[in-house]
């Protein structure tokens, strides 16, 4: 069997290393191996040693993707118990899955009554997102209200703002909880407008027709929602709660789970 001598993977390992292709180590022997039996020529050895290491760099770059998004609990639409929901629009969801409201950069709303799985399905949207090769963020509404409001305080607004419009995919959890201060709805119109031609994916225990009052101002309610809520696709989540799939002692759906 033909063998890399110790010296001559030193000097691999090295060369590799320079050109940032380390990873193709890790599958040598077994590439070397298949070469000896007869089941790679030199150029088909040569192309999945190379398929070997994109593939190890896009598995590398969704894990990237993955931390970035800062999901408060990983949820995958495989891992959603439709079953135990019979009444959620279960084709309307899977439908979103195709992802075809990211390619036109259109919204999705999922509103409902608390603890019917809206986090958890924003979540796996999000997630089915970032392995089609896109960003995500997923953030509270709160937080981000808080952290726009800090950017005020420190002069770092426009930073912070342009941190918020740069991924594909922007998830705001819990929208519509309270009504909003002059600034917060200030900073929100902006933050929406800024992101026109991105995709945002909102959760609320409201309808979207219940927003307008949480605005102070009429004219920037109208401004903003009739644009937001006019292009975006609304999933009316209602059923039993998702939550008690989750209480000690009950065996929980394949996956995780999120309750909102």
């Amino acid at each position: 069997m033909t063998t890399v001598t110790i010296t001559d993977r030193s000097a691999l390992a090295a060369a590799l290393r320079q050109l940032k292709l380390s990873g193709m180590l890790d599958t040598l022997d077994a590439r070397l191996a298949q070469a000896h039996a007869g089941e790679l020529g030199h150029l088909d050895f040569l192309q999945v040693l190379c398929q070997d290491e994109i593939s190890r760099r896009e598995s590398m770059s969704l894990q990237r993707r993955i931390r970035r998004a800062r999901f408060e609990t990983p949820a995958t639409l495989e891992g959603f118990d439709f079953a135990a929901s019979p009444k959620l629009p279960a084709a309307q969801i899977r439908d979103l899955a195709a992802l075809r409201w990211l390619a036109g950069g259109e919204s999705v709303i999922l509103y409902g009554p608390v603890g019917v799985g809206k986090s958890h399905i924003a979540t796996a949207l999000a997630h089915l997102a970032i392995r089609s090769g896109a960003d995500a963020r997923f953030l509270k509404t709160s937080r981000v209200l808080a952290h726009l409001a800090g950017g005020r305080a420190d002069r770092t607004w426009d930073k912070r703002l342009a941190e918020l419009t740069r991924p594909a995919v922007l998830v705001l959890d819990d929208f519509g909880m309270r009504e909003l201060a002059a600034a917060q709805a200030d900073d929100l119109y902006e933050l929406i407008t800024e992101r026109a031609g991105k995709s945002l994916i909102l959760t609320s225990n409201r309808a979207p027709a219940d927003w307008y009052p949480l605005f102070p101002n009429p004219v920037v309610a109208e401004s903003l929602l009739d644009r937001l809520i006019n292009t975006s696709h609304q999933v009316f989540m209602n059923g039993p709660s998702y939550r008690p799939n989750k209480r000690p002692g009950r065996v929980a759906p394949t996956g995780n789970t999120s309750s909102t």
